[in-house]
């Protein structure tokens, strides 16, 4: 890996979502990696410094809204983006009152 180089973590079930972000970003010089939920995103946070966290709201062991606390109080600097496939007002209303950097 180089020095320098930002590291993004795609919190998603859908285990295409990683590559989906990484065929977006192929021209930048960034890690990507992947992980399948909440437990296995914070141990890797735990373990690896990550620029950017990519969190699904669908997730299979909580929201991704509520998840957003727990990866928050283990690096409270790391900068997080929420996806939807699907929008509602109460869901983005409850996605805006976490600590996130964007909302797509």
């Amino acid at each position: 890996m180089n020095v320098g180089r930002r590291r993004i973590l795609v919190v998603d079930a859908d285990c295409q979502a990683a590559d989906q972000v990484s065929a977006l970003l192929a021209e930048e010089d960034l890690g990507i990696e992947a992980a399948g939920g909440v437990g296995q995103a914070a141990e890797m946070i735990r373990n690896a410094k990550y620029d950017c966290v990519i969190v699904d709201v669908n997730l299979p062991d909580m929201k991704g809204y509520e998840a957003v606390p727990v990866l928050k109080t283990i690096d409270p600097e790391i900068q997080i983006i929420m996806t939807a496939s699907e929008n509602t007002l109460e869901l983005e209303a409850k996605v805006r009152q976490q600590d996130i950097f964007y909302y797509y």
